[in-house]
Formats: C-alpha cells, structure tokens, sequence
C-alpha cells in the first residue's frame, strides 16, 4: 500500500520541473533582455507595410462555421484510433458500436454537405 503513493512523486516531479523551466525563463528573460524603447519600436508593424484604416473588419459567420465543422469532425475521427488498435479485442459487438458511430458522422456530415455549410459565397 505504501508503494502506491510513491509512485506518482516522479511525476510529480516532472511537472515541477517543467513549470519550474518556464517561470524561471520568463522571468531571467525578462530581467536580462534589452529595455531599450522608441516611438518606431512601439509602432505598429506588418510586414513592410504601413497599416491603412481599421483592422476590426468584420468577418463571415462561414468562416467560423467551417472552423468549428473542421474540428468538430476532426475530434470524431480521432475515436476511430483507439477502436481500430483494439479491434480484434472487442469483436463483433464493437464492430456493430463502430458502425453505428460512423452511421451518425455520415449523416451529420451529408447534412451540413446538404445545407451547405462548406460552400463559400
């Protein structure tokens, strides 16, 4: 019984140490680099190009659609990975459950192919 808490104080320790890394770069980084500003440092900058009017230009709700489309089926997908390593494992049963998830990804799919979500104007 003893044993079992002993065993997570190597992550613990990993974790430490990697939060321990990132604080302490950030702040030696900040203490050592250069302070040094001007009014052409602290101006805007974009690729060579002087910046002409607002930036807050509305965008299209297609574009945040399609995002949320593209991980929403990507996220599904990756169920497909775990399934398919434990294939012979789960049998017929879990063949039947693969087949009634991918069933339902089809029909979400033709669905938003069929309101045509993806389609740009």
């Amino acid at each position: 019984m003893q044993s079992d808490q002993y065993s997570y104080i190597p992550i613990l320790m990993q974790f430490i140490l990697a939060v321990g890394f990132v604080v302490g770069t950030i702040i030696i980084s900040g203490k050592l680099g250069p302070k040094r500003t001007s009014e052409v440092k602290d101006k805007n900058f974009e690729c060579g190009i002087e910046s002409v009017g607002n930036a807050r230009i509305p965008f299209s709700v297609k574009y945040f659609l399609v995002a949320i489309l593209f991980v929403l089926f990507d996220v599904e997908v990756i169920f497909l990975y775990p399934w398919a390593i434990n294939f012979k494992d789960l049998g017929i049963e879990g063949m039947l459950k693969m087949i009634v998830f991918m069933a339902l990804l089809l029909v979400g799919f033709f669905y938003i192919i069929k309101k045509k979500a993806l389609e740009w104007e």
